[in-house]
């Protein structure tokens, strides 16, 4: 049997009660986010409870299309996303294998590919 263990965040951000000028849904710190690393980043609610897993070549471009883009699985849910949680993974197979097992594993509420579970 195959052992697989999440890995632990390497940035946790949080939506803003009073967000500042520049900011998108209620996230400042995006910039905290690295731009040249890939990875998995996992959306969740104010309840805890996990929205959306995703992975990405480089991830701040990434997460921040999920807030702009028309065609985004949680275009419908941006508002229910209070914290962001990002790992850096940099081989792809291993982004690959993390994302579908945590979906699997944890349940995303929104992710509609690579579900095992009903």
């Amino acid at each position: 049997m195959i052992k697989i263990t999440i890995p632990k965040p390497d940035l946790t951000i949080f939506k803003k009660v009073d967000p500042e000028a520049s900011n998108i849904y209620g996230f400042t710190d995006f910039h905290q986010i690295t731009r040249e690393k890939g990875g998995i980043f996992m959306f969740y609610n104010a309840d805890n409870e996990l929205l959306f897993v995703g992975k990405a070549r480089k991830i701040r471009q990434r997460i921040k299309k999920h807030f702009e883009d028309n065609v985004s699985v949680m275009k419908n849910h941006r508002n229910e996303v209070t914290k962001i949680e990002v790992c850096i993974v940099d081989d792809p197979m291993e982004r690959e294998i993390y994302e579908t097992y945590i979906v699997n594993t944890l349940k995303a509420k929104y992710n509609v590919d690579k579900v095992f579970f009903q």
